[in-house]
């Protein structure tokens, strides 16, 4: 298993047959960065490998579960060539997929918002909990972008009916909608979060290992276009061009400065 001393944004233990993975920046509302994007990938990677470990939760220390991007991190992206952001963005696409197609699974316990990229964590886990009070919203068109990466998970997440809408509109919805959309499997009061959340570990850890594998890899193969390196280089490109695009560049240089951005007059 990964080295827990040696993370820095991240919290990682495991009880009996369970790992918990906790995003640990509540200061920024767990918005994660590159360097969090290289811990999230090498514990799940070390977690899939770790033969004692059946099940992984994905959860969050203070009041939001993932904001997307962290600032800092988009202050240094502004600056990026076209190239350089998509290297950047293929980090965060092979990170996604990493959990995605991780052999155990995932459980997201969201106990607060989860905007942009963080609604991309929570739709590649395989289970999502929420608690009642949580917001979501695809935000990225405010920003002029557009949320390429996440884009694949979150579709099979929620639809494309959905997704047409809040892709376009950025609005936020309530884990109520979240729940009638699909997007989140059960949306509980804040109390009630870890129980349903230990309730659903605790029935994974007493199938038979091999069977939740294949049941999981099952799903993955059969429910629709495989996800493959041409389809994560496809959508880091595509990001990495409407980062590198003038509305991109002003989208997120007026976020930054806290002004509105160019297309709104």
């Amino acid at each position: 298993m990964t080295d827990a001393a040696n993370l820095q944004r991240l919290k990682l233990g495991v009880e009996g047959h369970v790992a918990r993975v906790t995003l640990d920046r509540p200061d920024v509302r767990n918005a994660f960065d590159d360097a969090t994007i290289v811990e999230l990938t090498a514990a799940f990677r070390a977690l899939g490998d770790d033969p004692n470990v059946r099940v992984i939760v994905l959860a969050a220390n203070g009041p939001a579960f993932c904001a997307g991007a962290d600032l800092n991190w988009m202050k240094r992206m502004a600056g990026y060539s076209e190239a350089e952001n998509r290297a950047d963005a293929l980090g965060l696409a092979t990170m996604l997929n990493t959990v995605y197609a991780c052999p155990k699974p995932v459980i997201a316990r969201v106990q607060g918002d989860a905007y942009a990229g963080g609604m991309g964590l929570v739709a590649v886990c395989d289970i999502a909990i929420a608690a009642s009070t949580a917001q979501f919203c695809l935000s990225e068109a405010r920003l002029g972008l557009m949320p390429a990466t996440i884009a694949p998970y979150v579709i099979r997440a929620m639809g494309a009916r959905a997704a047409h809408r809040y892709f376009v509109t950025a609005e936020r919805f309530d884990a109520a909608e979240a729940l009638r959309l699909g997007f989140v499997h059960e949306a509980v009061e804040a109390e009630q979060l870890d129980a349903r959340v230990e309730a659903i570990a605790s029935a994974i850890v007493a199938n038979s290992p091999n069977a939740v594998r294949e049941c999981k890899q099952l799903v993955t193969d059969l429910a629709s276009t495989e996800i493959d390196d041409a389809l994560i280089g496809e959508t880091a490109e595509r990001i990495a061009r409407i980062r590198a695009s003038d509305e991109g560049r002003e989208g997120v240089r007026s976020f930054l400065e806290k002004r509105k951005p160019s297309w709104l007059g």
